[in-house]
């Protein structure tokens, strides 16, 4: 018999009896080698226990149940045993019901008795071998086992008479369920009912009987029934499948109907299924919480599929066979096949899986952008956000999260290095080495899962193979996974770009940084270091000038310090808490599971995962307790209510309100009904172009403009508001922050004014606080293995340009955008900041574009140079966005405003110099704008990792998150 190794003790509970010592008669496979001339005599009993985890852990008090109702198939059947009952049980906070026939119930009466014979029978062969041993007569008693029944025998190595009563159930309780007493026809249900009420009484007051694997497997609840990360229970059984590579058996073990069926060479499969709100979990055991399979459910495009509206995850489907009963679960790409026992658990799966699809607690409803994830922070839900201003504070700040992390961190970059420094000065902070850190995690016990890009070698330096093998080295609880592979999956040009940092599902950490070299900085922005003492060997980066070309000793430096200065390094990051840190979250383990099943799906060290659980707030139900607020005594009209203004704002914005960025003469007005509705992509309304107040150019444009509606992707998706959505509610609302949560220390050191002392003075890092946020991303099929594209981050930038009011600052590492019509480029965020100039100046109200962009483009090699026809590249087609031929922003403007179009959009960049030494020359570079970032009227944030480029905002080229 095959031996499983026992999980060691955690979070699913501790094992409570012990392995029995090895027997040197045993094959390495635990098999007792089968003496000549006689039948085959496996291991005992007690073994069997042993092959799986012990049961006990599932329940730790007694549950509660009753008999809802009792039905019969017919009305005038009386027949006892076509009885079906439908029990609901309790369990702390946990809530069911189960659908059981009267002939099950005698099947689990035989289970127990089996059970309790066979324990009985343990205990006296026990004393059979003790007392032969002690006469020394044989070492080794042969012993009798029901290999059929193995899995379904739990039998402790000891017990004693007295706890084997404790578990009897008397066959007289279940003697009345089999046959209730006669009386007049409407009375056998309600007879039936007390009976049955009466035996569930035996085992529901008796925790020895409630923790045996019998009574577990009648109640279907499994190891993960009541994990409440995983969420609330809903369904679970065994199925049959038929995608699964073979589970290995015992070799000698064969079923009974294996002789004329061939029923073990079938492709299909017993296993364990879990239906949780958010995915299905396919188990071996379910008392084993090693995942055979898991299919997470998917957004999925909104489309009428007949006539429901939406397309169902599960639906039955015909088998040759009259015999099999199948139906098939569809979600992120993938379709899998399974059968039960009958046409009526067919129909409970199918309608229980598309359940579980629909709101509050389902993952297939397209929120608002066409995102995965829908806004959060509509209510108190634990919802908060905080920003970090360069890599200093970032760094920090997550080198403390890992530092606390208690069960799990995901790691997902576009480059990642194990020997970054992530607190300096770096000789006194050995111990904040990224590789330290998560080693002495790992240690404790924290599964690490760091998913890695897998770069082009060719084209690209970061060597992630070098990364991987040093994680590998440092824990077997660190998990690493590269991906993709080129050549099989035929993915060269596109990346995954993001970076993601999340430490036990609490804290989430996205933006713009990858933990690699070169990205620690500060305000400051030194541009030298000379002896090293902020960035050692490597980390002295200047892609400009040199690229990393060898791997063997990070400390050295690749640039000469008395040469070359260093390039400074802005970027934002931001960290989110609670359920949209689960999105993130939700996200990673989608990516990993993906990247599993392609690159590692036989390797036992690379796991399978579950996301975590929260409840989903569909964005038409959740309200704000201002918005509640203001309701009282209001009614609601989409007409006349601009639910974008701050709630206490119910006349004109005096201008002190006006950011500091704006003219202070600056009067802001109510917006028109026509500003509101930006649902209608299509600008060609009279209230959003008035003919009379522009040139002849103008019209000109009008061509392209009608063009706009087909240009936009997922036009459905975007802010489909109603009356009670706010539709402030972007990535981060930092205008709604309640501010009896943020830290008042944190004010006192920022009123300090000269006393510079930490991050916090310099404004580095943002009070934590309670935001309205959501989690969009650009994923395709290659990327993540979703059903459909999403580029909820492109139909964000669109959204939120065209509801800007007084003015959007941009930082970001390029810019490169089109106006509709455009077919070289597709992103349309250049198209959103056109309309909204041009409304400005029809409206003669004040409003400006303020771009952030690296000087040059952070490649190597000088312009003219041969080998920088990557540099050449970016600058023309960033050129062309911005102010060179047709396409361009500012020749559009020009074309219908004038010499005015400089007074709403500007361009910037940002330079920073100092001495490379002592006695040195004074050098300048560049500070290199990596930041991915939108403000919209200091009111509205998107932090991530998505660039304003087609790679990263279409959503079928790079992977995206923000």
């Amino acid at each position: 018999m095959n031996l499983e190794r026992l999980p060691p003790a955690g979070r699913l509970g501790h094992h409570p009896y012990e392995r029995m010592p090895p027997d040197p008669d045993l094959d390495p496979e635990g098999e007792a080698p089968a003496p000549e001339g006689r039948p085959e005599v496996l291991a005992a009993a007690a073994a069997a226990s042993l092959r799986v985890p012990d049961a006990a852990r599932v329940f730790d008090e007694l549950p509660r149940a009753s008999i809802v109702a009792v039905s019969r198939p017919d009305a005038g059947d009386i027949t006892p045993m076509l009885l079906s009952y439908t029990i609901e049980v309790h369990y702390k906070q946990f809530r069911w019901r189960l659908y059981k026939k009267a002939s099950e119930v005698l099947y689990l009466h035989f289970a127990l008795k089996r059970r309790e014979f066979l324990e009985e029978f343990h205990e006296k062969q026990e004393q059979v071998k003790e007392w032969l041993q002690n006469l020394g007569i044989g070492e080794h008693m042969p012993v009798v086992h029901d290999e059929d029944e193995a899995d379904d025998v739990n039998v402790p190595p000891q017990s004693d008479e007295s706890s084997i009563r404790n578990r009897n159930v008397p066959s007289s309780a279940v003697l009345p369920v089999i046959r209730p007493a006669l009386g007049r026809q409407h009375s056998i249900s309600d007879r039936a009912k007390v009976a049955m009420q009466e035996y569930l009484n035996h085992f529901f007051g008796n925790l020895d009987i409630v923790k045996s694997r019998e009574v577990c497997k009648f109640l279907e609840v499994s190891c993960l029934s009541f994990l409440p990360e995983y969420g609330p229970k809903l369904k679970e059984d065994y199925v049959s499948v038929g995608h699964l590579p073979k589970i290995q058996k015992d070799r000698k073990k064969k079923c009974c109907s294996c002789g004329l069926f061939s029923c073990c060479k079938s492709n299909w499969q017993k296993v364990w299924v879990v239906l949780k709100p958010g995915f299905l979990a396919l188990l071996e055991d379910p008392f084993d919480p090693k995942l055979l399979d898991v299919i997470i459910f998917d957004a999925l495009p909104h489309m009428d599929i007949n006539g429901e509206g939406q397309i169902s995850l599960a639906k039955e489907i015909k088998e040759r066979n009259p015999l099999h009963f199948g139906f098939q679960v569809s979600s992120g790409g993938r379709t899998i096949k399974l059968r039960t026992r009958s046409s009526t658990k067919v129909k409970d799966w199918v309608t229980a899986i598309n359940a579980a699809r629909q709101p509050p607690e389902g993952w297939c409803y397209p929120h608002r952008f066409g995102s995965f994830a829908p806004p959060r922070g509509l209510m108190e839900d634990g919802s908060m956000v905080q920003w970090f201003i360069d890599g200093q504070a970032a760094f920090e700040a997550i080198a403390s999260s890992i530092e606390e992390a208690k069960s799990e961190i995901f790691i997902t970059g576009w480059w990642l290095c194990p020997e970054l420094y992530l607190r300096r000065p770096f000789q006194h902070h050995g111990s904040s080495r990224l590789d330290a850190l998560l080693e002495a995690r790992a240690k404790q016990g924290v599964q690490i899962y760091i998913l890695l890009y897998k770069e082009v070698a060719l084209a690209l330096k970061i060597n992630s193979l070098y990364s991987k093998q040093r994680l590998l080295n440092i824990h077997e609880n660190v998990k690493v996974l590269r991906y993709p592979d080129h050549f099989s999956s035929g993915v060269y040009l596109w990346s995954h770009h993001e970076k993601i940092v999340i430490v036990d599902n609490q804290v989430c950490y996205i933006g713009g940084l990858d933990l690699c070299f070169g990205r620690y900085d500060s305000p400051e922005h030194k541009v030298t270091d000379y002896p090293p003492v902020i960035w050692p060997g490597r980390d002295y980066y200047n892609p400009r000038e040199s690229e990393p070309n060898s791997w063997e000793d990070t400390m050295k430096d690749e640039l000469d310090r008395t040469k070359y200065p260093r390039m400074p390094w802005h970027d934002v990051q931001c960290a989110i808490y609670g359920p949209p840190c689960r999105d993130v979250a939700r996200h990673f383990v989608q990516r990993w599971n993906y990247a599993k099943r392609n690159k590692a799906l036989n390797e036992q060290a690379i796991p399978l995962l579950m996301p975590h659980h929260h409840m989903v707030i569909p964005h038409y139900k959740g309200r704000s307790k201002e918005a509640n607020g203001e309701a009282e005594g209001k009614q609601y009209n989409d007409k006349d209510v601009d639910v974008r203004k701050p709630v206490s704002s119910t006349s004109r914005a005096s201008c002190q309100d006006v950011p500091l960025l704006l003219p202070q003469e600056l009067e802001p007005q109510e917006l028109s009904n026509g500003d509101l509705n930006v649902t209608d992509l299509d600008i060609n309304h009279s209230d959003h172009l008035n003919k009379k107040s522009f040139n002849q150019p103008l019209l000109n444009r009008k061509a392209k403009l009608d063009s706009s509606h087909q240009d936009l992707p997922m036009r459905s998706f975007v802010d489909n508001l109603s009356p009670l959505e706010p539709s402030s509610i972007r990535h981060f609302d930092s205008s709604k922050v309640d501010r009896q949560h943020m830290d008042k220390k944190w004010w006192e050191m920022q009123e300090r004014g000269d006393q510079v002392a930490s991050v916090f003075d310099v404004g580095q890092v943002s009070p934590r606080a309670t935001c309205r946020c959501q989690v969009v991303r650009s994923v395709g099929q290659w990327s993540a293995g979703t059903t459909h594209i999403e580029g909820s981050i492109h139909n964000a930038y669109f959204s939120l340009i065209e509801k800007a009011e007084h003015f959007v600052y941009i930082e970001n590492q390029f810019f490169i955008s089109g106006l509709s019509g455009d077919d070289m480029i597709k992103n349309r965020v250049l198209e959103a900041l056109y309309r909204r100039i041009l409304r400005a100046e029809r409206e003669k109200r004040r409003f400006k574009a303020i771009i952030i962009i690296p000087l040059l483009p952070g490649f190597q090699g000088g312009i003219d140079d041969g080998g920088a026809a990557s540099v050449r590249a970016i600058m023309h087609w960033q050129y062309r966005t911005i102010c060179r031929g047709p396409n361009s922003i500012l020749q559009n403007l020009f074309d219908v405003i004038g010499p005015k179009a400089h007074d709403y959009i500007s361009f910037h960049g940002l330079r920073s110099h100092g001495k490379l030494c002592d006695g040195g020359p004074f050098v300048t570079n560049q500070i290199y704008i990596h930041s991915k970032l939108m403000i919209i009227d200091d009111r509205i944030t998107l932090i991530g990792s998505a660039n304003i480029n087609d790679r990263s905002l279409l959503g079928s080229r790079d992977s995206e998150i923000t």
